[in-house]
């Protein structure tokens, strides 16, 4: 498993200072914790309450708006892609980005092909969890490909049509 973090340098090889914890788990008193929705909504203000960094990981199936009241205090939202063609979690990314105003990490986690890096950097990601052994090199070899887009999205970058039309 290879964490990569997206900078404006270049994409780097990262320790991921989270410790994901499972349902039953005890929470640690100290260092930063990753919890399931679930457990974030059972155990919140005891969470909340911690001094540490804390992260909430959503199911392709679980909604943005479940931890929007809550987005300030989140330092980590990561997102679950189960198998590469579930999609839903790039509108969550999104959602997150562009509705919520969500500018904390946004991490990329389950079945994530280097093919989708693109986009999911388009959606606002910005750290990547691969299980690639060759992450890092895939990352460099990937990123640049799309160099034309249809979408608008919250990254500013101005779509075919927008080339096509002169309006950047």
């Amino acid at each position: 498993m290879a964490l990569l973090e997206s900078r404006a340098d270049g994409p780097a090889l990262i320790d991921d200072r989270y410790l994901r914890l499972d349902e039953t788990a005890p929470i640690p008193a100290e260092g930063a914790v990753l919890v399931s929705l679930v457990r974030f909504h059972a155990e919140r203000a005891a969470l909340l309450a911690r001094k540490a960094p804390l992260g909430v990981w959503l199911a392709s199936n679980e909604k943005p708006v479940a931890v929007a009241d809550d987005l300030e205090r989140l330092a980590l939202v990561a997102l679950d892609f189960p198998v590469f063609s579930d999609g839903r979690a790039f509108s969550s990314a999104r959602l997150l980005r562009e509705r919520y105003g969500y500018k904390g990490e946004l991490r990329a986690i389950g079945d994530v092909l280097c093919e989708q890096l693109p986009f999911m950097l388009r959606s606002g990601f910005d750290s990547f969890d691969m299980k690639s052994p060759k992450a890092l090199e895939e990352f460099r070899a990937v990123v640049g490909e799309v160099r034309v887009v249809y979408q608008p999205t919250g990254d500013g970058r101005p779509t075919a049509i927008d080339r096509r039309l002169g309006r950047r």
